[in-house]
């Protein structure tokens, strides 16, 4: 079983994201965190999936394998938010997470996460795709949430595990972990690949 491989790896996350870290853990899985510190910065022509995996590849692009042990292995990922061909990121106030809350309002929009498994001589990226469905919102349910849960710290400006998500999302198309940020399955079967390969 994977969980019985990975005790002879040292698991790094590179995140900082409390809900990644809750994720990771809930999948039986032991782990350090890894900060980013530079810049989530791509190309302004990139489309959704391109940003996503770009910017994860970035988080372990950015770090120096020679300064952590040969048998690691090193967990990014980035999550954005699609409507209508447009990212929607983090909002930087309050007043903006209202408007991004309002636009997603009553419309189905992407959760995109890309991912990215490393260890010293191997690399994987790819990605999960989940379509959410929202319920219209009243002005002062938006209202309620924003003043109430933590919108600044989320793409898109929800958590799909919070009030928001409960009230508010109709139906889910993938996987719902993916739209908490981290798409456990994927990650699972990367996990798993990597590690066959190096038994070989």
């Amino acid at each position: 079983m994977l969980l019985s491989l990975l005790q002879d790896y040292s698991v790094y996350l590179v995140s900082q994201s409390p809900r990644r870290r809750e994720l990771l853990k809930a999948m039986g899985i032991n782990f350090s965190t890894l900060s980013f510190q530079g810049k989530e910065e791509y190309p302004a022509h990139f489309d959704a999936v391109k940003i996503s995996e770009y910017l994860s590849e970035l988080k372990i692009s950015n770090i120096n394998f020679q300064d952590f042990p040969a048998n690691s292995i090193f967990i990014s990922c980035d999550t954005v938010v699609e409507l209508d061909n447009k990212i929607l990121g983090k909002p930087t106030d309050k007043a903006e997470a209202m408007q991004i809350l309002k636009l997603l309002s009553g419309k189905s929009h992407n959760v995109i996460s890309g991912l990215t498994v490393a260890t010293k001589s191997q690399r994987l990226t790819k990605h999960a795709i989940t379509k959410v469905q929202f319920a219209d919102f009243a002005d002062e349910e938006i209202n309620y949430y924003v003043h109430t849960y933590l919108p600044l710290d989320k793409a898109g400006s929800y958590g799909a595990q919070e009030w928001i998500g409960m009230v508010g999302i109709r139906s889910i198309e993938g996987s719902f972990y993916n739209v908490m940020g981290l798409p456990t399955q994927l990650l699972w079967e990367m996990l798993k690949s990597l590690v066959e390969k190096n038994r070989r």
